[in-house]
């Protein structure tokens, strides 16, 4: 038996002795933190490896790569609280998207909540101001910058630099450009982002 077959069957029985997952497991042989997490976002597994890898770190059994320690120190990601009767997810952004067909904007009809890449900025989108009742047009993002939203060092700056956290107004510029991510569609990518 070679060395390296040795080395890890070693550290494959430690990683089983301290009590990490099999999911666990599998993201620390590869070198992966839970940013990268394997799992659908937003699923149950997706949120417990959260739950166990922070567990785990506390008692001093899981040591936290550089890239996860925001989600896994600052955040509550993978629990979750109760808001108005309703269990729901900490730290976890959660669309709440109204769906109207027959929403007027300067008397056509239009889709509210859905971006769209053009108008005087990069982006824009319709949305119902819930003060008033009218349709907004939100018009986002610089023309001739570039989106890397996937790359999560770029996401975390961006993120921190906007204060994305508390841009919760979707008729505002800022609460659509920290939600791009969301649409692949409009940056030229193929994985969904759901948080920052």
């Amino acid at each position: 038996m070679s060395n390296n077959v040795k080395t890890i069957r070693n550290a494959l029985r430690i990683l089983i002795e301290r009590g990490l997952s099999d999911e666990l497991i599998f993201h620390v042989l590869n070198g992966a933190g839970v940013d990268q997490n394997i799992f659908r976002p937003g699923s149950h597994k997706f949120m417990s490896l959260f739950c166990e890898a922070r567990k785990l770190h506390v008692d001093g059994i899981y040591n936290i790569h550089e890239n996860e320690k925001y989600y896994l120190l600052e955040t509550s990601i993978g629990e979750y609280g109760f808001f108005e009767g309703e269990r729901v997810p900490l730290d976890y952004p959660m669309e709440n998207i109204e769906k109207l067909d027959d929403a007027d904007y300067k008397g056509r009809e239009v889709e509210l909540n859905k971006p769209k890449r053009g108008g005087s900025k990069k982006y824009y989108v319709y949305v119902k101001n819930p003060e008033t009742g009218n349709v907004n047009k939100v018009e986002f993002g610089a023309r001739g910058m570039s989106v890397k939203v996937d790359d999560p060092d770029r996401r975390k700056a961006f993120a921190a630099r906007h204060n994305c956290t508390k841009k919760t107004d979707k008729t505002t510029p800022g609460y659509w450009a920290c939600r791009l991510g969301r649409y692949p569609h409009l940056t030229g990518g193929s994985k969904s982002y759901k948080w920052w």
